[in-house]
């Protein structure tokens, strides 16, 4: 829990800095790929409807992202990745962090309601809720599964997005969480491979840190086996089609490929290289995603000509 007391709050914030409290980063992400679920949702919403609603999607995910860095500003002032962040560096203070967090947790959840439907509405409060308090104040720092139940969070955007337009939930905005879903362990543990003493000096247990590397390394494999036939199978859903099959076949098998070029990676080699393949890894896991949401939008262009579909 966050020592208000223990940083310096001499250094005056600046704009930047309360967007950076929001992790835009991770907000892009979280737009993405709720714009793409709403897109591809068989219901037309307005485009001023649509701009709204992600705008307000956008918002819910920055009031996690403070809530986040206001609970866990004590383990990010001892992680070079994030002792730069607002609050553990002094720019803003805790409780700030945490007025801004529920604010636009309020704001966003209500506006949303408004914008779209209730429904879509109480699942964006429920997808904040999911974030700060299951996996941020609860699971982050007492299990190493912390990054797959928790990234039910980080799964829920595109649901959000076809619940904006359809006001429920389908199998494809399901197939489009199970994508995310399965993804979000591979892609944060080969994080934890080239971070590992981040987290072990932080007391984060993360799975490097409590079954080591070698272990971490069979995680994102045996994840990657099977992540690819649930994206694949995507393809058969209505929101699919052959040329996101093409895609994905080809992001899939990549994906796999390199999952076991890091099972057969020799921990000496790896840390004299300085986790090269592992960085790799990690950022072709975000091209991996991107890839896949880039392709179910294509999809849904086909389909609104009439040339896709099966």
């Amino acid at each position: 829990m966050t020592d208000i007391s223990a940083f310096d709050h001499s250094k005056e914030a600046r704009f930047g800095d309360y967007v950076a409290l929001l992790k835009p980063r991770v907000m892009s992400l979280v737009v993405f790929t709720a714009m793409v679920g709403l897109l591809v949702a068989p219901v037309p919403v307005h485009p001023f409807v649509a701009f709204t609603a992600i705008l307000f999607i956008a918002l819910g995910g920055g009031a996690s992202g403070a809530l986040n860095m206001w609970y866990d500003a004590d383990i990010d002032a001892v992680m070079r990745r994030t002792r730069s962040r607002p609050v553990p560096s002094g720019r803003v203070g805790a409780g700030e962090a945490l007025g801004v967090g529920l604010g636009l947790s309020g704001l966003s959840v209500m506006m949303l309601s408004l914008a779209g439907n209730v429904f879509a509405g109480l699942f964006l409060a429920f997808t904040i809720f999911f974030y700060a308090v299951v996996y941020t104040i609860w699971l982050k720092r007492r299990t190493p599964q912390n990054i797959v139940i928790g990234g039910a969070a980080g799964a829920f955007p595109p649901m959000i997005g076809w619940a904006v337009a359809t006001g429920g939930i389908a199998p494809e905005s399901l197939a489009m969480f199970a994508l995310v879903f399965l993804w979000t362990p591979p892609h944060f543990w080969s994080l934890a491979l080239f971070m590992k003493e981040d987290y072990s000096n932080a007391g984060v247990p993360m799975l490097t840190v409590t079954h080591g590397r070698p272990a971490t390394r069979r995680h994102i494999l045996a994840y990657a086996l099977v992540l690819a036939p649930v994206a694949l199978a995507t393809a058969f859903t209505s929101i699919g089609g052959p040329l996101y099959l093409a895609v994905s076949i080809a992001l899939n098998l990549a994906f796999v490929v390199g999952a076991f070029r890091l099972l057969r990676r020799d921990e000496v080699v790896a840390e004299a290289d300085g986790y090269r393949a592992e960085k790799r890894f990690f950022r072709f896991s975000l091209a991996y995603l991107f890839g896949h949401f880039t392709a179910l939008l294509a999809e849904a262009a086909l389909h609104s000509f009439n040339l896709g579909g099966w």
